[in-house]
């Protein structure tokens, strides 16, 4: 067993550690297909030796070879530490400042078994969504950590720390860019092989920027969308007795049957791997298992009579879910499923992102690798048969939305009727959440907001959800109704949050505020460090799922409609911000969240500390990190970014936005345009 010391001594070689190889007893990544020629073989395993000093390069060359040709990618099993991963206390790491171990303590906690998706493989969630590309990164990366003082940042290149570079006291303690390839080259094929080179990495949102907290940073969102979708589709806010039939259970996707519960509706959940089944149940976020459709429909059918919240998990393959749905619905006019959604991991819908109904699991993943045009083929068709059968309830009167996971661009491009006549790009037969739910909300500056307690005290968490519930009071009665009806959401989720026994990993807390309700809680909790009603520094972030991180034209903004949804300036410029105004590090990603190559996102973390340079930090640039975001919705046309805007340039005099004038007569245009 390493102790923390030992792991941020650098990297261990003399003597080296014993090759353990993969561990059975946890998940791992699915088999890669990057098709390398001979020379690229070559590359990658001479990319993966530059670790290493040349007496070492006999023994390591031969299993580095191995692991490529058996999993497609070198994760460096051997140095894999014999380490409990969780995020440890702060005051436990051996660092010379506490920006660093607080940096350590949210990788850690990233690559938590409880947490990560397939923690050997260092993918934290999503199938793919790396924290490094292989372990002698990780053990640099928390060298670099170890030693780094207040003048220096460390820089990372897709997982490569780069290393220390002299820098300001003022200046980011860690930049990092994942995936950052020239547009041309930023295929799905090209990042197989770059990833296997070594040379390029796929960081999801929170997973390359060490901020995710677990299935709860999902939770939140999914309870909100989940009651906005009742009150937009089904009339209320009440959903009891209504049912809510959607898929996945893995690192994102698991949060969807705590929600469904909190949001008092009947969740049923179809997840063809029993793996993260099993552990949704042990860890209490799933009510129910069962793999007899039968049995399946017997609950939905009593739950939605009596009432009951019930999180139902269905071992097995969503389109079969799907298709008896429409046979019940064909046999006895029953309508079972009011709500209707996807959360595979369609960025990925070929290399274990998503199960095709046809095969087994174990099928599947043999069939991935050894015939990837086979498997490709059959996954099309499974998203056809998915489709038809959604289209058919659909128009029996159930309400169905994309998760911003890809389903419906998938669907597309393997020909599924869900094409939408006359529409844009970005639009299709179904909307996705953002468009029809979630993007009017960021448009008023809410977004998900979460902090880390990184003293791992349960009681700083309950001390920091009191304060949050007090900051969210205070403000609400000065807004207006719109806005009211979000804080009055998040303050009953706050309220509740502890009892719902959330927290996987680390001590972790998400909420939606806006920008002044964002800075106000992280000025609360600062001075609350000071006077040590929280003994350790808090960790501050967001997912990039947020008004202002990303530009996704099939999710984050794609209520964007005024041509520049494909355009990334929103999120680099937020990058770019977030670091000259005192975020602790920032990351700046390609892919997260609906594939490779379909968006760009910028991140960060700050960590308070008590401090009056830790509130002045705090309030630049959570004040910057929305606005900017605001501003550009605002642009686009978005009438609630307008409104906002306007206000909170009335309550910042610094600020001054460029306003859009809209043209009133439509005609006008078509007469111009007709010369």
């Amino acid at each position: 067993m390493s102790t923390l010391k030992e792991l941020c001594a650098g990297l261990p070689l003399n003597p080296l550690p014993v090759n353990r190889g993969r561990d059975p007893k946890v998940p791992h990544a699915p088999v890669r297909t990057p098709a390398l020629s001979p020379q690229e073989e070559k590359l990658a395993l001479r990319n993966a030796l530059r670790y290493f000093p040349p007496s070492l390069h006999a023994t390591l060359a031969a299993e580095f070879a191995q692991e490529l040709r058996q999993y497609g990618h070198i994760y460096m099993y051997r140095f894999c530490p014999p380490i409990s991963m969780r995020a440890y206390p702060i005051d436990q790491y051996p660092c010379r400042m506490r920006q660093a171990a607080a940096i350590m303590h949210m990788i850690m906690n990233n690559l938590d078994p409880a947490v990560a998706q397939f923690p050997q493989e260092l993918v934290t969630y999503g199938g793919n969504g790396q924290v490094f590309s292989n372990w002698a990164q990780f053990w640099l990366v928390l060298h670099y950590l170890s030693e780094m003082s207040e003048e220096q940042t460390l820089v990372l290149y897709s997982g490569h720390p780069l290393g220390l570079f002299p820098s300001t006291p003022s200046s980011p303690r860690a930049v990092i860019t994942n995936g950052m390839v020239i547009p041309n080259y930023s295929s799905r094929d090209e990042y197989e092989k770059m990833f296997a080179l070594g040379n390029t990495m796929y960081g999801q949102m929170t997973a390359g920027s060490y901020c995710y907290i677990g299935p709860q940073g999902i939770v939140h969102g999914t309870t909100l969308t989940i009651l906005n979708a009742g009150r937009r589709y089904l009339g209320s806010g009440d959903l009891r007795g209504k049912v809510f039939v959607t898929s996945g259970l893995g690192g994102m996707s698991g949060a969807q049957a705590k929600a469904s519960v909190i949001a008092g509706c009947v969740g049923v959940i179809a997840e063809v791997d029993e793996a993260p089944l099993k552990k949704r149940h042990a860890q209490g976020w799933l009510m129910e298992v069962t793999s007899d459709l039968d049995r399946c429909i017997s609950r939905i059918r009593e739950a939605k009579r009596c009432k009951i919240p019930l999180s139902l998990g269905y071992h097995g393959n969503v389109v079969d879910l799907w298709e008896r749905l429409v046979k019940e619905y064909e046999a006895t006019g029953d309508l079972l499923a009011d709500l209707g959604s996807d959360q595979t991991s369609l960025h990925n819908p070929f290399s274990g992102g998503y199960y095709p109904a046809q095969l087994a699991l174990h099928q599947a993943n043999r069939l991935m690798s050894a015939d990837p045009i086979r498997f490709r083929s059959i996954v099309q068709d499974s998203l056809r048969r998915q489709v038809r059968a959604i289209n058919k309830l659909a128009e029996a009167g159930m309400f169905f939305w994309d998760y911003g996971n890809a389903f419906l661009l998938e669907a597309q491009r393997a020909g599924a009727e869900v094409n939408k006549g006359g529409a844009g790009k970005t639009e299709f037969r179904y909307p996705s959440y953002v468009q029809h739910i979630m993007g009017d909300i960021f448009s008023l500056g809410f977004g998900p907001f979460r902090w880390v307690c990184t003293s791992g005290d349960p009681h700083d968490l309950a001390e920091t959800d009191d304060i949050a519930t007090t900051v969210l009071e205070d403000i609400s009665t000065s807004v207006s109704e719109s806005v009211r009806q979000q804080y009055n959401d998040n303050i009953c989720w706050i309220r509740q949050a502890g009892k719902h026994d959330m927290v996987v990993g680390s001590q972790a807390r998400i909420l939606y505020s806006d920008q002044k309700g964002r800075v106000s809680i992280a000025l609360a909790i600062n001075r609350a460090i000071a006077e040590g009603r929280v003994s350790a520094p808090v960790v501050i972030s967001r997912d990039h799922h947020d008004v202002s991180g990303t530009d996704s034209p099939f999710r984050e903004t794609s209520n964007v409609y005024d041509g520049s949804a494909f355009c990334a300036d929103m999120a680099v410029q937020n990058f770019v911000g977030d670091a000259f105004r005192g975020a602790t590090w920032v990351a700046l990603h390609n892919g997260g969240g609906v594939g490779w190559g379909e968006v760009i996102n910028g991140g960060f973390g700050l960590v308070l500390d008590g401090s009056e340079e830790a509130g002045r930090r705090a309030r630049m640039m959570l004040n910057w990190d929305v606005s900017n975001g605001v501003a550009r919705r605002c642009w686009s046309g978005n009438k609630n970014a307008y409104d906002t805007i306007q206000r909170t340039m009335e309550e910042q005099s610094q600020l001054r936005v460029t306003m859009p004038f809209h043209v009133q007569d439509e005609q006008l245009l078509d007469g111009a345009l007709q010369g």
